[in-house]
């Protein structure tokens, strides 16, 4: 059984909820991710996958359960825990009339980063190709590039979970490829824990493991190959669509 308070276990999630007054958006969550890996949290709308970011970011907090970043206990140790983190939303969060440098600064200093920010800006705008851009306001870019900055920033501190909540929403197909195959190449490079919340099948066949959500719920997981053999469908996409037709009914019944 995994350690929760492991320092090389990214992420641990034991017995979350997460209730609106009467709706319960998030029903005994259970997930742990592992350091370079690709975990793809696939449901429909209003599966639960915003809210369960908003629990991981600290923008709200369970009403049961415990939420663990490298060995640190959100409610316990939020700055140590947040600090292991960097996130994209899936609305756009850059001041749009600040250039691609300063958001990034601004960034650098919530964290206090001090002298090595040059360093790190560089490193991760060269990384992205958008160091021609760096004085560009970010009014000016594309929403792929404005993709780019944003996925620049959340790295910018070296942290060792990145989560991304539905980051292709918006985005032309090429962009969308493109921003895909990055972030795998970041697992690899950097043995860096990735949570990439989608409804979209297609981004989710290429992940490491699959996580199911449906109705607040964690219905399955497995590996994408695992899936489909596991639910007698013909692809990914087929066994998704059969685990949340069947969700569905159970809640009619």
């Amino acid at each position: 059984m995994t350690d929760l308070a492991a320092p090389d276990t990214p992420l641990a999630i034991r017995g979350v909820i997460k209730r609106y007054g009467k709706l319960t958006a998030l029903n005994g969550i259970d997930l742990t991710l592992e350091a370079g890996r690709f975990t793809a949290l696939l449901g429909p709308n209003g599966a639960g996958k915003s809210t369960l970011f908003q629990l991981l970011s600290g923008l709200f907090v369970p009403d049961a359960g415990e939420i663990r970043v490298c060995g640190c206990a959100l409610n316990e140790a939020p700055s140590r825990a947040l600090a292991q983190l960097g996130i994209v939303f899936q609305q756009p969060t850059l001041d749009l009339d600040l250039t691609v440098e300063a958001n990034l600064r601004f960034h650098a200093r919530l964290h206090g980063m001090g002298r090595r920010t040059t360093t790190r800006i560089d490193a991760e705008l060269d990384r992205v190709g958008l160091q021609a851009q760096r004085n560009t306001p970010c009014r000016a870019l594309s929403g792929g590039n404005r993709r780019r900055v944003e996925l620049a920033r959340a790295l910018l501190h070296e942290p060792s979970l990145l989560l991304m909540d539905e980051p292709t929403v918006g985005l032309d197909p090429a962009s969308r490829e493109l921003l895909v195959s990055y972030v795998h190449e970041l697992c690899s490079d950097r043995d860096l824990a990735v949570l990439w919340a989608t409804h979209l099948v297609d981004e989710a066949e290429r992940a490491h493991h699959v996580v199911v959500l449906d109705q607040g719920e964690i219905l399955t997981e497995g590996r994408p190959d695992s899936l489909v053999a596991s639910s007698n469908a013909a692809s990914l996409e087929g066994a998704f669509l059969n685990l949340t037709a069947t969700t569905k009914e159970q809640t009619k019944a």
